[in-house]
């Protein structure tokens, strides 16, 4: 794919939404953190449906360590993992007010040091609440990157190099919320709905859904 038509890609997604954002419920670059961790194998639906709860109870480091693992579980049993995920979150919280004044790091490697913070948590975090341009590859985006021919890639790794290097600079500080909802209501990963998809004829994609029949 050259660099002008992966251009026209983000120019239309652009313009289909010119404004994306993060699916995931909160208010503050904490809530976010902890929403992007128990997000981990797990639906942005599920996760907003427990912090729904948990948050007018406990919405900063020093009220969700109060709560310990076995007072957080109960918000988030409802979750894939919770039991490590409750772990994570605890010594989290503790970190964050021993180390950082109970604030959320700005920088990649101080986040990937938290308990259940990898380098794509650390990358939504940088992107959504500090308005870095970073780009983290999920299983959405990966498929996207590979299948439109946007920024092909064996590994997660590769696509998120790939993306960083080719993606225009005008685009790159949203370009991850493009690719995630893209992957996640159009370019799905069975049934892609080409037919319904605004960059269609720009993909690489050989074997495109064509328009269902209503009469079946």
């Amino acid at each position: 794919m050259n660099a002008e038509k992966r251009r026209e890609i983000f120019t239309r997604l652009r313009a289909a939404l010119p404004h994306p954002t993060t699916e995931l419920e909160y208010t503050s670059p904490f809530e976010l953190l902890i929403s992007v961790i128990l997000s981990a194998q797990a639906t942005d639906v599920s996760v907003n449906k427990a912090t729904r709860k948990l948050y007018p109870v406990a919405n900063t480091p020093a009220q969700i360590y109060a709560l310990g693992v076995d007072g957080l579980i109960p918000y988030i049993q409802t979750i894939g993992l919770y039991r490590t995920k409750a772990k994570n979150v605890i010594e989290t919280c503790r970190m964050l007010m021993t180390l950082h004044d109970s604030q959320v790091p700005r920088t990649r490697e101080e986040l990937q040091a938290l308990p259940g913070v990898g380098r794509k948590t650390a990358n939504v975090v940088l992107n959504t609440a500090f308005g870095m341009p970073t780009i983290a590859v999920d299983t959405h985006i990966f498929r996207v990157s590979n299948r439109t021919g946007i920024a092909p890639g064996k590994d997660v790794d590769a696509v998120e190099q790939k993306l960083m290097k080719l993606v225009p600079a005008e685009f790159l500080l949203d370009a991850h919320h493009w690719l995630i909802l893209h992957g996640r209501y159009t370019c799905i990963a069975r049934k892609p709905l080409c037919w319904n998809c605004c960059i269609a004829d720009l993909c690489d994609f050989k074997s495109k859904t064509p328009l269902p029949d209503k009469g079946i």
